[in-house]
């Protein structure tokens, strides 16, 4: 079986290049196709692919300014020939799906995220752009929209990584999608001591939609300590520091992170994610979450077993949560609740569906 796996840019390890990984392994003689690639930053279990790009790889600061080109990635997408291949694998979140499959081949669609900028955070992106940006997104997002539906229709079978991307599926393009959770490194913490201290964490980038500021103003306001891992700055760093309850660590590494893990009472996820990694990873270290109620997090998050759920957006709403927390925390205590709930986010249950599916699509 000759195979071809679409990945929409490689500038970066991320998710989703997280995910690419594994399929590689699955797959080692497979090609990979992308927009843009910048060898520097990505994983010699793929580099060590054939690797082919678009067009617009060739096309001035493409390495930057790859997400300004996106406009042009549909038909860059259509002139790759990949009539020669019996399993096609798009690796989706931005355009990856449009390429044109032989009539005999299977094509597997893994859907991170239907492209957030053109369907339900369309508003959210165009408030925040300048004057230029939003003349283009006014020109162009209606033919954009336009042609993700119609490219829907050159995938076979569409995997999505949580409940709540699988619904987004069966909303923009109007198709079922089976769900497989990403493969994550549970691994790594699983067997971590737990040695719980009087603070809670947050731990991800200090970016608008991750709320971390939702976080830091429960824990402010009700006396609590905070401990805030992640890159970015926050406009209220000074004045969150003041308090002597917030602490800001930047970027740490991966032994750091498993300690926090491990001293930290739980993790507050007050963003919504279309999967959201950080929530399993706490689990494996057998550290609880106490998250928003929408997202990826529904999936990742045995409630009342593993961690709670706040129902708003709102700093009463996490503070009311942390108390309930608090209340019950020793029935938080049971590790091995917490090592056989995150099997099902390992890369071997990963591997073993993904190949379920990919054996069922050649029987079509």
């Amino acid at each position: 079986m000759k195979v071809a796996i679409v990945h929409y840019w490689l500038v970066t390890m991320r998710g989703g290049e997280k995910v690419l990984e594994e399929l590689c392994k699955l797959f080692p003689q497979a090609d990979i196709y992308t927009n843009v690639y910048a060898p520097e930053k990505i994983s010699e279990t793929i580099k060590s692919h054939k690797i082919y790009t678009t067009k617009i790889n060739s096309w001035p600061l493409a390495k930057k300014l790859y997400q300004k080109y996106m406009p042009f990635m549909p038909k860059a997408l259509m002139e790759l020939d990949l009539t020669s291949y019996d399993l096609i694998i798009s690796s989706e979140s931005g355009p990856a799906k449009g390429v044109c499959p032989a009539p005999q081949a299977f094509h597997v669609c893994y859907c991170h995220t239907p492209m957030r900028y053109l369907w339900d955070m369309y508003h959210e992106y165009f408030r925040k752009s300048n004057a230029l940006v939003k003349f283009f997104m006014k020109k162009m997002i209606p033919g954009l929209r336009q042609w993700d539906v119609m490219s829907s229709n050159l995938v076979d079978h569409f995997i999505a990584n949580s409940s709540f991307v699988a619904a987004r599926i069966q909303r923009y393009y109007n198709r079922k999608a089976d769900v497989i959770f990403p493969p994550c490194d549970i691994d790594r913490y699983i067997n971590n001591p737990r040695k719980p201290e009087d603070f809670y964490l947050f731990f991800g980038q200090l970016v608008g939609y991750k709320r971390a500021d939702l976080a830091i103003e429960a824990c402010i306001r009700s006396g609590r300590k905070i401990v805030v891992i992640g890159d970015g700055k926050s406009k209220e760093a000074k004045r969150y520091s003041k308090t002597g309850l917030v602490t800001f660590t930047g970027r740490v590494s991966d032994e750091e992170v498993a300690d926090y893990f491990s001293r930290a009472r739980a993790l507050i996820f007050p963003g919504i994610e279309d999967f959201g990694i950080i929530p399993v990873e706490a689990n494996s270290a057998g550290c609880p979450v106490l998250a928003y109620r929408k997202g990826g997090a529904c999936d990742s998050i045995l409630e009342n077993k593993t961690g709670l759920f706040f129902d708003e957006q709102t700093p009463e709403a996490i503070i009311a949560c942390m108390e309930c927390f608090e209340k019950m925390e020793a029935d938080f205590s049971n590790r091995e609740v917490y090592k056989n709930h995150v099997q099902q986010f390992s890369k071997e249950e990963f591997i073993r569906k993904i190949s379920n599916v990919i054996k069922e699509g050649k029987h079509l």
